[in-house]
């Protein structure tokens, strides 16, 4: 099933056909790592910059705390990709990458799962009042 609002994104198409041609090869049962790796090389491959484990510091108000987290992958200092390799996935891990693109302000998150049941990937744009808003949903 695809919902596509307009078509706007392309990156996201293109991420998304990487995150396909992942499947394919390693289907499911891998640990997120394997599938990060694999979306590292063939999206750099394909002349986008990745960075893999990007630390997150936490603050609270102007106190960097001993806590940080780590996003999958940023592609271009700009797209958030969190990564899933479970049975579901749910509003937990939406909030996640929401909360990720809320602290980092970046404008574009995707949620990709590789799933027993196929590919599920969740397009996401953050609008400049805070609101996060699904633009397209893939489900292979």
């Amino acid at each position: 099933m695809i919902i596509d609002i307009d078509g706007r994104y392309p990156f996201f198409h293109e991420i998304t056909g990487v995150a396909m041609e992942v499947h394919r090869q390693f289907h499911s049962g891998l640990l997120e790592s394997a599938y990060e790796a694999a979306m590292a090389y063939l999206l750099t491959q394909k002349g986008y910059l990745v960075e893999r484990q990007v630390y997150l510091p936490i603050y609270w108000k102007d106190v960097k705390l001993d806590q940080n987290y780590r996003m999958d992958l940023v592609i271009n200092k700009e797209i958030i990709i969190e990564l899933k390799a479970a049975k579901y996935h749910g509003n937990d891990e939406r909030r996640q990458l929401w909360n990720y693109m809320n602290i980092t302000h970046l404008k574009y998150g995707m949620l990709i799962n590789f799933a027993p049941d196929g590919l599920y990937s969740e397009w996401y744009i953050r609008h400049e009042n805070g609101n996060i808003d699904k633009v397209k949903y893939y489900q292979q």
